[in-house]
């Protein structure tokens, strides 16, 4: 991949599709092609096949996708598999036809059997049930590295996917209705300092800019506290308590989202389909490539570091009541490693980076 390759990148507005954008940009790589939604629908075959068609590209990042979490990804079951299968299927075929020299495939680790042994290997992939309330997206996930794989050994292309651990980092969703467990601990706890220190100027400027179930700014102080007390995050006398689910002892995984772009960008230059499974394999099969850092740590522990970086001086409460989810969910990443890519960003780091960046944007 040479820095005037022609490079399209599917869903460059996303966490991931946007820090990959930034890191090709900044390694010198100037033939970036990006559209919006307005500007070309994923779901649409004929839009995508004339896209392929009139730009031709040599390089696909497949970064676009349907998600979010438990609850949509439970309700929505239908859009879920339906939408993200129909992305794939139009960019991996339209790749295909018109000769793409190498795609790259973004994945979930929820592809994984939620019973599956830790940490999880690629080989583990479809050995055992997925956990059901994101089945419909896990599928889609493993359609997904499977098309890559058939259409390798039957047509001869280039196309690698990737399955990433729990990511943070900028352009991340902090909207406390949908977003993840970190995003969602640094924006209560950044509320929470804004109310003890009674910086309501602070506090509104962060609700204008993520509304919660449509109270802003413009609310009444009533208003707002009453919304962010659903969420958790109440007065109480001259301090703020924060409400955690469960016992804050689950295990997890993150990984700083400009890391995932370095990997991505690192394969995308340095490893070919031919290097993701071994050369006297009789059956190929989970050459997929999980991203990670291997190390993970308790949700309680998280919570200190966010709470140190932002300053938050109130309480934590773990409300015992409600579930603590999956015990533990960590990658497997010896096999990214043998390639010869580690991550740089520590967690203090990149949450110190991420929060610095949530209160300037």
């Amino acid at each position: 991949m040479n820095k005037d390759s022609k490079i399209f990148i599917a869903g460059h507005r996303g966490m991931v599709g946007s820090a990959i954008y930034r890191d090709l940009t900044e390694k010198g790589y100037n033939n970036i092609i990006v559209r919006s939604i307005e500007q070309l629908d994923l779901l649409n075959q004929n839009a995508v096949k004339e896209f392929f068609e009139a730009e031709k590209p040599e390089y696909v990042v497949l970064a676009a996708a349907k998600v979010g979490g438990i609850v949509a990804n439970n309700t929505y079951r239908a859009q879920f598999i339906y939408e993200n299968m129909t992305i794939q299927n139009n960019i991996i075929h339209q790749s295909y036809l018109s000769g793409v020299k190498k795609l790259l495939f973004l994945g979930s680790s929820c592809i994984y059997p939620k019973n599956a042994p830790q940490p999880l290997k690629e080989e583990y992939l479809l050995t055992d049930e997925l956990e059901y309330t994101n089945e419909p997206y896990a599928i889609a996930k493993i359609a997904g590295i499977k098309m890559c794989e058939s259409y390798n050994l039957q047509y001869g292309t280039n196309f690698i996917s990737v399955m990433p651990t729990n990511l943070y980092g900028k352009n991340d969703n902090y909207d406390l209705e949908k977003s993840h467990v970190l995003p969602a601990l640094i924006r209560k706890m950044h509320l929470g300092k804004c109310l003890i220190n009674n910086d309501w100027d602070a506090l509104k400027k962060d609700m204008d800019k993520n509304p919660i179930e449509g109270v802003s700014g413009d609310n009444s102080e009533k208003d707002i506290l009453d919304i962010i007390g659903k969420y958790g995050i109440k007065q109480n006398n001259n301090t703020v308590n924060i409400e955690l689910w469960g016992t804050g002892k689950p295990l997890r995984e993150f990984l700083y989202v400009d890391d995932l772009a370095s990997a991505c960008v690192f394969l995308m230059v340095n490893i070919d389909f031919k290097d993701t499974f071994p050369e006297n394999a009789k059956e190929v099969r989970n050459t997929h490539i999980n991203i990670g850092t291997g190390k993970d740590l308790p949700i309680k522990d998280l919570a200190g570091i966010v709470k140190q970086t932002v300053g938050f001086t109130g309480n934590i409460v773990w409300n015992t009541d409600k579930p603590d989810g999956t015990y533990k969910k960590q990658l497997d990443v010896s096999k990214l490693n043998s390639l010869g890519w580690k991550e740089k960003v520590s967690l203090e780091e990149g949450i110190k980076m991420v929060y610095e960046n949530y209160i300037i944007s």
